[in-house]
């Protein structure tokens, strides 16, 4: 009879949680399931309404394109050069704030306060700081310098990349901060007893524990990194210098021509990387824990 009862109540508590959870669940499938799966298909047919299957052309078509091979080159750079400086200074950041500084919980906020900020108004603060006529400029022409057009020379991809850094350091650097908070104060106890050093500890405790967290932040900044469009978009439009010229501008520009089979295979090609990616790190990552087992 217990058996019996504790089945029932299992069943009635899995019916519940279905049923608050089918909201979300119709949302999702509705706006976003649904409309990627029918992209995909929109891929492999010669156009949008009543079109014929044509395999693999629309994909050979993009990768012959001199505009993508562009924009994805561009995305990888940026993403190669901005994630691990990204990486590098939040967790030099969260370094410093696990320790006991004074002001630090001003500091955390300092860091944090980016987050919250309309993407809009960092633009407009990024217009104002960067432009021909900005204030940038201003203290270039004081000191005798040059006046430099950020926006429409190889600094860009820096405007950029700056900009990305500001907006998501905070972010990271509280993920790392709860990682060094989570581990126990007892290994480095331990270490400084038998005359390990700050180095030695740093690479033997700190990095070793960080791990796990450390995965998790790359994959988000990668993830990250792939947003920027929006403050690409409103810093230079549509077709910006081409150095900053990206993946989503393409898809862009490619809806706004309504040339729907190339802007679904360039958005198949840049998941399927995602995913790709993800996947690898999520393999490494769980044999690393592995090994600590």
């Amino acid at each position: 009879m217990n058996r019996l009862r504790t089945a029932f109540r299992l069943r009635g508590d899995a019916g519940s949680a279905l049923l608050f959870l089918a909201p979300s669940t119709i949302g999702f499938s509705l706006f976003y399931l649904i409309p990627f799966v029918y992209g995909i298909y929109e891929s492999f047919t010669d156009r949008a309404v009543g079109g014929k299957f044509v395999g693999l052309e629309n994909y050979a078509d993009l990768l012959s394109s001199g505009s993508f091979r562009k924009a994805a080159a561009n995305t990888l750079l940026f993403t190669g050069i901005s994630v691990p400086l990204l990486i590098a200074i939040s967790l030099t950041l969260a370094l410093l704030l696990n320790q006991r500084l004074f002001f630090r919980q001003g500091l955390q906020t300092a860091f944090v306060l980016p987050l919250v900020v309309p993407v809009a108004s960092v633009v407009t603060v990024w217009q104002i700081l960067f432009d021909w006529n900005g204030t940038l400029n201003a203290w270039l022409h004081d000191f005798h310098f040059g006046r430099v057009d950020w926006l429409q020379s190889d600094g860009a991809m820096a405007v950029i990349a700056v900009m990305y850094l500001w907006k998501n350091i905070g972010y990271d650097m509280i993920l790392f901060l709860a990682a060094l908070q989570s581990i126990p104060k007892d290994y480095y106890e331990t270490a400084r007893m038998e005359g390990a050093g700050p180095v030695h500890q740093f690479f033997r405790i700190t990095l070793v524990y960080l791990t796990p967290a450390m995965f998790f932040v790359i994959l988000i900044s990668i993830i990250n990194s792939f947003k920027v469009f929006r403050e690409t978009y409103l810093l230079a439009g549509d077709y910006p210098y081409d150095r900053i010229y990206m993946l989503q501008h393409y898809m862009n520009n490619m809806f706004a021509s309504l040339d729907i089979q190339k802007m679904t295979a360039a958005a198949t090609l840049m998941v399927a990387c995602i995913v790709a990616l993800v996947t690898v790190l999520l393999s490494v990552e769980r044999r690393f824990r592995d090994v600590l087992e």
